[in-house]
């Protein structure tokens, strides 16, 4: 037994269990990096039923690292052939090494693993994803400013000022958490009331980053256009950060939550998994939805402004520059939040390389016309000479005239 463990995966992470020197082993041969598991916590919150007290004292007995599925790490997932369970979006194989620390085989067993590990086992490899995102989150934060708050700090509204009152207590309740191993009512109570609030800043924000794109839209002019595009820049990034924000205390109440379905209701921790991960998938979709539009109007202003760089040599630029850091700052945004997609900076046209573009052009329809060209030149100058010598004569004309009358006068005086 010492050399088997379990692999018990739920899509976005795995979790390896067993003997600690055997999942050491593991690790180590198949050069994962992992976090703890833990499992002692879990093991002392199942408690309740037969299938419970067994699955608690397979913890108590075993070692748990949790890995976070990447592309190089997900592939183990197909190498090990892990299979569906009964239990929803959560997959399982035992595997052992026969003696060989480079050869990790899938073993063949009769009753599978205990239901209560793996609900339980997923629950908790639920918990280690949110947080290693909102640990994205906070150094992405940091990244963009070296005082977290800042940014939020500096907006007066009074959504966002509850916004991060919720947010002090929520850090409250996760510290609470970790001193305690679990969520109790009196700590869960604190927070009952978090939700609504995030979400009404959370729309806020969205509601915010669609006026910009909206007033880019509307720009006519390029001078107009290079205003609205240096707002969006600005402003884009700060709300761009309290959206991010949102998303990371919505994840800490979902951790939250978890725990306390865990502690009170066991039964129910599958389903309310499955509840809160689709939520969570409905809100990146939500955020996807509202910055790509940004993203959008930002890259289609950067062509009217490239289009136009010849009439307008500085705002042209300046347009250009400022939808290349908005796309940049979409960019990393979508990869803290785990959001798939890749935006494209454009590049400005220098005045001189539009110039040189429209002599160019010039130039090549002057070759291609070169027969035409000259056949109406030869028809502009006969036309030229034509009206030249009818108007020589009517000068001609009018010069005899005026000698006449000039002569005329003379006899007369």
């Amino acid at each position: 037994m010492g050399n088997e463990i379990q692999l018990i995966s739920d899509g976005d992470g795995l979790a390896v269990i067993g003997d600690p020197t055997a999942v050491e082993r593991f690790l180590v041969s198949e050069g994962l990096p992992s976090t703890d598991l833990g499992l002692p916590r879990l093991g002392s919150v199942l408690k309740a039923g037969s299938t419970a007290a067994q699955a608690g004292s397979e913890i108590a007995a075993n070692s748990g690292r949790w890995v976070q599925l990447t592309k190089e790490s997900a592939q183990l997932v197909d190498k090990f052939g892990l299979m569906p369970t009964k239990t929803p979006g959560v997959s399982h194989a035992m595997v052992g090494n026969p003696g060989s620390i480079q050869k990790w085989l899938q073993i063949s067993k009769v009753h599978g693993a205990n239901p209560a590990l793996l609900s339980g086992a997923a629950g908790v490899m639920a918990q280690l994803a949110m947080q290693q995102s909102m640990k994205e989150i906070t150094d992405y934060l940091a990244k963009i400013d070296e005082k977290v708050d800042d940014v939020l700090r500096a907006q007066k509204d009074a959504v966002l000022a509850r916004m991060i009152g919720v947010g002090f207590v929520l850090e409250e309740a996760m510290t609470i958490r970790d001193a305690r191993g679990r969520v109790d009512e009196v700590t869960w109570s604190k927070v009952q009331g978090a939700p609504a609030t995030i979400a009404e800043t959370q729309a806020y924000a969205l509601r915010q980053l669609d006026a910009l794109a909206e007033k880019l839209e509307r720009k006519t002019t390029i001078g107009d256009l290079a205003k609205a595009a240096k707002e969006a820049e600005t402003k884009g990034q700060e709300w761009l950060a309290v959206l991010a924000r949102c998303f990371q205390l919505q994840d800490a109440i979902a951790v939250l939550e978890l725990d306390r379905v865990l502690d009170a209701s066991p039964s129910e921790l599958d389903g309310h998994r499955l509840g809160l991960r689709a939520a969570r998938q409905n809100r990146l979709e939500l955020i996807s939805r509202c910055t790509e539009r940004l993203l959008a109007r930002m890259e289609a202003a950067a062509g009217r402004a490239n289009a136009k760089v010849l009439l307008n040599p500085m705002d042209s630029p300046a347009v250009v520059k400022s939808s290349n850091h908005v796309s940049v700052a979409i960019v990393e945004f979508h990869g803290r939040l785990g959001i798939e997609g890749a935006g494209q900076s454009s590049e400005a046209r220098r005045w001189t390389d539009a110039a040189k573009e429209a002599r160019d052009k010039a130039l090549e329809a002057g070759a291609d016309g070169v027969g035409a060209a000259r056949r109406l030149g030869d028809e502009t100058l006969g036309r030229a000479k034509w009206a030249t010598g009818k108007l020589s004569s009517r000068f001609a004309e009018r010069a005899l005239r005026r000698r006449g009358d000039d002569e005329e006068r003379d006899e007369k005086d």
